[in-house]
């Protein structure tokens, strides 16, 4: 682009919809659709999102359970469900206070989680915020774990304790100390058995027996090379072994067995030649993986050397190399690797010896982005609000005078603007927030506080007012949206109860409550309004979604639920019908006014969607449509945005789902029999929101990757041949 933030571009694409009321229809900036899409767009693009997703310093994995929790550096908490195309189902936001440096489940639905604050927090999964808190009196908190039956936790402390406490339900109660050490414990595991804990600090690796609290074994650990000699050596990790032998990575660069009844080394495999910083070990004990601060993810395998010699060894099998930098977090499941660090990436490494065939689920995933939107847009006003964790930016978009031809990237005549930053007054991180149509109105919320402004514009002046004393009688929002004509606000509350703000009238009576006919204790995670101001759309972390009529203020039904999240929503203006996209691809269309599926929903179905597009491996995080044409639904994921249009055919696995470079070399006639629904633009990415404004052009929000690791510490410098 010409100005690093925005630049127009202009692309014809012809199509068989009429054009709208500004004569060309204006779409995608795609070189490889200009010849066989539907019309011609003037596009916005956005680069000026700062957007910076924050490092990766702990996973945690359930062996009973598909979910995985990944805990960032700014205090946040995500969940993704690895049985519902690994689509991230909830997020807890962060806190400036809170560094949490381990997390680990109890069961299949309580996560908890240590840090530098001293405190074990345990999470309400319904709610998504902290539960309770517990001190744990011991310092700051740098490791924890689990035994296997669950009945006890145990944490490493900066004061060289283990401190041991109880799982009870509902809560976690301290039981007693074990003997403490000289220096911080900085990593433990318990053996399967549950009798004994194992602890790596700085040169020493300490076992430890639960029921009498002593120290049954002292390790001293060898510093290794003359390069690290002068340096204490850093157990950054440790494994306990069903076989009662210990596992340890080390700030050496190195991964060693130990025999812990003899305190004897028992085998070292060099891994690198930098820190080893993570490690896990698989359930059945015969895989062990790795992360050191190379960015590099090293599997081991217990594998017969010979066939007739009983026993076996730990074999360097494979190396990843998926990340920039330091791999601050491995889980090992059955079936793949998982990792993430300072590069903020989750990677997603399936191993090929696992699965028997080849197919989508082998595919290698890597997670940057939330799979939820963080741009509102105001389509009458050209505005843009970005949600940022700590702080709202409102931005107005610049323009062009210029012309030119299909392609041209056009000069900007006028800069976008930046009108205003809202940052958070308390520790807590933004939630959620919304921007109405008009532009006046911004609303937000954390956990605990739900915040609503009054926006005036004056010229090349903005006043801005804040609406406290109404929004006090408001709970905590998880999910906010404004009606088309600006004159109500939405606002998702726990248990999927949603209240109905009348903007008009500020008071008490302008306040009606929506609630779903089920006892739904999730919460709300899509909004969707029509533009008649009629119906209301919510879908909740449970699959479910409930219609509200908004002129009478009841329920007016729930739709059928599907198996997999609900990743995208909107009500087509033109007809009232709901367009919902699920995190497994599918997509389904209801009409609110017949309560049931449409004919093109039913047909989609039957005939099912392209091959291509079901293995895409990042959900659908937006809808919308064309106001001039009432057949075109506009959808988009990180890499990708689609133009819908249904009166065309849809594709089959026969035909090309990419097929716009094709199409414009064939003539008129040929184009008409191979084009199908799907027109699909890859030019822009990543993608954070993609939306149609009512002058006709298109608003594309970009953030780059390379800007992103423009921002991250130099990574270990890597030997190059030749240089």
């Amino acid at each position: 682009c010409v100005f690093p933030g925005e630049a127009g571009v202009r692309v014809r694409v012809r199509s068989r919809a009429r054009p709208g009321p500004q004569g060309a229809r204006r779409v995608c900036p795609c070189s490889s659709i200009s010849a066989a899409a539907m019309g011609e767009f003037r596009v916005h693009r956005a680069r000026f999102f700062q957007l910076l997703p924050s490092a990766v310093r702990g996973l945690a994995h359930h062996r009973a359970a598909p979910r995985l929790g990944l805990a960032r550096a700014d205090g946040s908490l995500e969940l993704f469900n690895f049985a519902s195309n690994f689509v991230q189902e909830k997020i807890i936001p962060g806190d400036r206070k809170r560094l949490i440096e381990a997390i680990g489940w109890i069961g299949q639905d309580r996560l908890v989680s240590v840090g530098l604050s001293g405190e074990i927090i345990e999470y309400d999964l319904q709610r998504l915020c902290p539960k309770y808190s517990l001190d744990a009196f011991g310092g700051p908190l740098w490791c924890m774990g689990c035994n296997c039956e669950e009945t006890h936790l145990a944490v490493g402390c900066e004061d060289g304790s283990v401190k041991l406490f109880e799982i009870v339900p509902e809560k976690i109660q301290f039981e007693r100390n074990l003997d403490r050490q000289k220096g911080r414990v900085l990593s433990l595991a318990w053996h399967k058995s549950g009798t004994m804990i194992v602890t790596g600090s700085l040169d020493t690796i300490r076992v430890l027996d639960v029921k009498s609290g002593h120290c049954k074994r002292h390790i001293r650990v060898d510093r290794g090379d003359i390069t690290f000699r002068n340096r204490k050596c850093v157990i950054w990790a440790v494994g306990f072994l069903s076989d009662f032998s210990v596992v340890s990575a080390d700030s050496a660069g190195k991964m060693q067995f130990w025999d812990w009844k003899t305190g004897t080394l028992l085998k070292t495999h060099p891994v690198a030649k930098c820190d080893v910083l993570s490690l896990s070990v698989n359930e059945s004990e015969d895989s062990i993986a790795v992360g050191t601060a190379e960015g590099t993810v090293v599997q081991f395998q217990r594998v017969a050397v010979q066939s007739d010699v009983a026993g076996a060894q730990w074999v360097r099998t494979k190396t990843f190399k998926h990340h920039t930098h330091d791999v601050r977090a491995v889980v090992h499941t059955m079936s793949a690797l998982v990792s993430g660090g300072v590069d903020a990436q989750l990677v997603i490494r399936p191993l090929m010896d696992q699965v028997e065939t080849k197919s989508y689920e082998t595919a290698l995933r890597k997670i940057l982005f939330p799979h939820r939107n963080l741009v509102c847009c105001s389509r009458t006003e050209n505005l843009l609000l970005f949600h940022f964790p700590e702080q709202l930016e409102l931005w107005r978009l610049g323009s062009s005078q210029a012309a030119g031809a299909p392609g041209d990237v056009l000069p900007v005549s006028k800069k976008p603007d930046k009108l205003l930053e809202l940052k958070s007054k308390s520790c807590n991180h933004i939630r959620c927030c919304a921007l109405s149509p008009c532009g006046t109105w911004i609303a937000s919320s954390t956990i605990y506080k739900l915040r609503l402004y009054r926006i005036q514009y004056k010229n090349d002046s903005i006043n801005i007012n804040t609406i406290s004393r109404f929004t006090k009688t408001l709970p905590p929002a998880h999910r906010l949206l404004f009606s088309t004509d600006s004159t109500r606000l939405f606002v998702a509350s726990d248990h999927s109860q949603i209240q109905v703000v009348d903007l008009t009238m500020l008071g008490s009576k302008s306040i009606h409550s929506l609630a779903p006919k089920s006892d739904c204790l999730e919460p709300v995670c899509l909004l969707a309004v029509s533009a008649d101001g009629s119906w209301l759309a919510a879908a909740s972390c449970n699959c479910e979604i409930n219609v509200y009529n908004l002129t009478q203020l009841k329920h007016h039904c729930t739709i059928p639920v599907y198996n997999h999240l609900p990743t995208a929503m909107a009500i087509n203006p033109h007809s009232n019908n709901l367009v919902i996209v699920h995190a497994d691809q599918q997509m389904f269309e209801f009409s609110i006014i017949e309560k049931r599926y449409t004919e093109w929903s039913r047909k989609l179905q039957q005939q099912g969607l392209h091959t291509l597009w079901l293995e895409r491996d990042t959900p659908i995080i937006h809808v919308t449509f064309n106001p001039g044409v009432p057949t075109h639904i506009i959808l988009h994921d990180t890499y990708m945005f689609c133009i819908i249009d249904q009166s065309l055919p849809l594709p089959t696995d026969r035909s090309q789902l990419h097929n716009q470079s094709f199409l414009k070399h064939l003539p008129a006639n040929a184009r008409k029999n191979q084009e199908h629904a799907f027109k699909i633009c890859k030019k822009f990415k990543p993608l954070l929101h993609v939306e149609l404004l009512f002058d006709g052009s298109l608003v594309v929000v970009e953030r780059p990757v390379m800007d992103i690791n423009a921002h991250l510490p130099a990574p270990v410098r890597q030997k190059k041949f030749a240089t």
